[in-house]
């Protein structure tokens, strides 16, 4: 997760200076954690979790995340076999480091964009992608507006049977989801941190 303009949570005490790929063909490899304001890497055993449910196999899978940070969702999704994966990343410098990587690592079907999150997504509506990764920045507000929107342009994105994945500070209700078009698949909790896999909510 990534540095937003207006963002001023600041990172855990503490925070890790590198995260590591735990499956897939990178398994293992080091991802670089740049010092930046809300930056917070999806940590491992949440990544576990998260994989688990999507499956260890991704082959074929197109997926978008849509504020990359370290990139440690995207190119887990990557090691793990996803046909196409876009990272989205807005500071530049975090750019460089995510093209770095995909250098490195041989990532032939990993695409860096410096961009915004929400704008990406909003620029694929109707193109059916398989998942959508979604880690906004949490600010001290929480960043609702954000939430909201990137909700909204991920779910426009998606194709029918596809999955967004949202961390967030808090866990969103069946009530709010469905205002949106969307549903609770499966849902965890880790320290501060709640993490959802939403489904688009069937027509009527």
């Amino acid at each position: 997760m990534k540095k937003q303009p207006g963002t001023t949570r600041r990172p855990a005490v503490n925070a890790p200076q590198e995260v590591r790929i735990i499956g897939g063909q990178w398994k293992r490899s080091k991802l670089p954690v740049s010092d930046r304001p809300g930056l917070r890497p999806t940590p491992a055993r949440v990544r576990e979790t998260l994989f688990n449910w999507l499956g260890q196999d991704l082959s074929g899978l197109r997926c978008l995340d849509a504020f990359a940070g370290t990139g440690a969702l995207g190119l887990e999704a990557a090691s793990r076999g996803a046909l196409e994966v876009v990272l989205v990343e807005q500071d530049p410098g975090l750019v460089h480091q995510l093209s770095a990587t995909k250098t490195r690592l041989k990532a032939d079907a990993v695409r860096v964009e410096r961009g915004d999150g929400v704008a990406a997504l909003r620029q694929r509506s109707g193109q059916g992608l398989d998942v959508v990764f979604l880690d906004p920045p949490f600010g001290d507000d929480g960043n609702e507006p954000l939430y909201q929107a990137a909700l909204q342009a991920a779910r426009q994105a998606l194709r029918d049977d596809g999955l967004i994945y949202l961390e967030a500070p808090r866990a969103w209700s069946d009530d709010e989801l469905a205002r949106l078009g969307l549903q609770l698949h499966r849902q965890g909790k880790a320290g501060a941190v709640a993490f959802h896999l939403l489904r688009l909510l069937p027509a009527e």
